[in-house]
């Protein structure tokens, strides 16, 4: 597919996207967070519409998350966008090389990633960050076609529910995956017939405050992903 293919591809996608209310019960949580903001973001318009994937079209590494956070991407309109996953996520890429700048706090903050994609299994903020499987494969056609169309070389996946959310996704693609499936882990590699699936834990508060996951571990994780996509590393790493 053409650059400019590829661009109006994901453009179609992140318009079904933003329109999309198949979840009845999603809907209505994002809304009423939306309608009733946190103290600390009173007098913000929220988005609370589901959050279309992000970065560059030309992307060889995709990054799959769980869901939007409810006072982060369902508040800014961009995933991993405003909350402390986001801050850690972003300040990761960008010392691996893929973003402009090490922070994401709005949709207008001049953000932009070079060579990475990122993206959810779910499109919603879920009640206590929780979607059902029911939801998760109501969204899983959206990730089925970003893949389609970025044909990455590696997808990194932040936690064992976006895993299974890949899995799901390339095998309805049909790529060759290796039985039994690898239990997922930190720094676990799984090669596919397609792109390389390299598993991190998520930057979620309670793994990142409790020292599961560290900053050193989450750069790892980013500069194996530039290897494996055959970027170069970023000066200085």
């Amino acid at each position: 597919m053409s650059p400019s293919g590829r661009k109006e591809a994901l453009a179609a996608i992140t318009a079904e996207v933003v329109g999309c209310r198949r979840c009845p019960r999603l809907v209505a949580w994002r809304e009423e967070v939306a309608a009733h903001p946190r103290p600390a973001y009173r007098g913000e318009v929220y988005w609370g519409r589901p959050i279309p994937g992000f970065g560059d079209p030309g992307a060889r590494v995709v990054v799959a998350g769980l869901a939007p956070a409810a006072h982060g991407g369902n508040r800014t309109g961009r995933i991993f966008t405003g909350d402390r996953s986001g801050d850690w996520l972003f300040r990761a890429l960008h010392r691996a090389g893929f973003a402009n700048q090490p922070h994401s706090v709005s949709a207008d903050d001049g953000l932009r990633l070079r060579g990475a994609w990122v993206s959810a299994a779910v499109r919603c903020a879920p009640p206590a960050n929780k979607p059902t499987v029911e939801e998760r494969d109501a969204c899983a056609p959206y990730l089925v076609r970003e893949l389609a169309v970025l044909e990455p070389a590696v997808i990194v996946v932040l936690g064992s529910f976006a895993y299974e959310a890949a899995w799901r996704t390339l095998r309805e693609l049909g790529v060759s995956l290796p039985a039994p499936r690898p239990r997922f882990g930190h720094g676990v590699e799984v090669s596919t017939g397609g792109p390389v699936v390299v598993c991190s834990f998520h930057p979620s508060q309670q793994n990142t405050f409790t020292g599961k996951l560290t900053e050193p571990m989450l750069d790892g994780i980013f500069l194996r992903a530039r290897e494996l996509a055959g970027l170069k590393r970023p000066a200085g790493r």
